[in-house]
């Protein structure tokens, strides 16, 4: 479709849906294509984990950098049940990139939920988020840093007034053949200096956080955490879960 690009979480549930009653592979390839563009534009998080709101255009590369907590609740249960039928690792990092960026940013000290976060920090949109190249190699290393710089896109030029958003401007396999490492070693590499990078970001200035609770929301994110245990074997997500419905009876 065109722009502005809002992920439509419901249309692609009743496709995957569609393909587990039918067997109907296009109905499928239509969700995976949605979800690992998603998955690898700027729409999604790629340090912390997350989806903004929408895209300003129709590649998922250029959010409205606001995160909505029904937004992920709702594209962390897609790409679970995605991860159920296709068994993608890739789906499953993302739910939990996704989780525990709501369990790290998003969830107060009694369990509930938060609403939103700011689009913008210190009077500018998604300046939380940007990177100059120059801002990489200074964490990473030369070598390290132009590697990054390269598999994520962020170039001198940029792709959002003059800085860039991270998103994956690369093919993995074709990433890791380029830097002379094996898939696995490039894999590591990423983990490696995300967790960097994040420490870096972590300095900056945070946008503002909406922290009304709502019970709605909450419902949606609750059940998340709580099938996400179920499928992945993840006993702390039933615990967040648990949390918040004793949270919400409570309140």
């Amino acid at each position: 479709g065109g722009a502005p690009k809002f992920p439509s979480t419901l249309v692609l549930g009743f496709l995957l849906r569609y393909h587990h009653r039918t067997g109907t592979e296009k109905a499928l390839e239509m969700v995976r294509l949605s979800l690992d563009e998603m998955a690898r534009g700027g729409i999604y998080d790629q340090l912390g984990g997350g989806f903004h709101r929408y895209t300003v255009d129709e590649r998922w590369l250029v959010p409205h950098f606001e995160k909505m907590l029904y937004d992920n609740a709702l594209l962390s249960r897609l790409y679970l049940h995605t991860y159920q039928a296709t068994g993608i690792p890739e789906h499953r990092r993302i739910v939990e990139e996704t989780l525990d960026y709501v369990l790290r940013e998003m969830t107060g000290p009694t369990g509930g939920f938060y609403s939103a976060q700011d689009a913008d920090s210190e009077g500018v949109e998604g300046k939380f988020f940007v990177w100059r190249p120059e801002e990489v190699i200074a964490a990473l290393g030369q070598a390290d840093g132009e590697t990054i710089n390269r598999y994520l896109g962020i170039t001198r030029k940029g792709n959002f007034e003059g800085l860039s958003i991270l998103n994956v401007a690369m093919d993995p396999a074709d990433a890791a053949r380029e830097s002379g490492l094996s898939v696995e070693e490039f894999e590591g590499l990423v983990r490696r200096s995300k967790a960097k990078l994040m420490a870096v970001r972590e300095q900056r200035v945070r946008p503002a956080r909406d922290e009304k609770i709502l019970t709605g929301w909450n419902g949606l994110m609750m059940g998340a955490f709580a099938e996400a245990a179920a499928v992945l074997g993840r006993p702390d997500y039933a615990a967040v879960a648990e949390s918040n419905a004793a949270f919400i009876l409570g309140a």
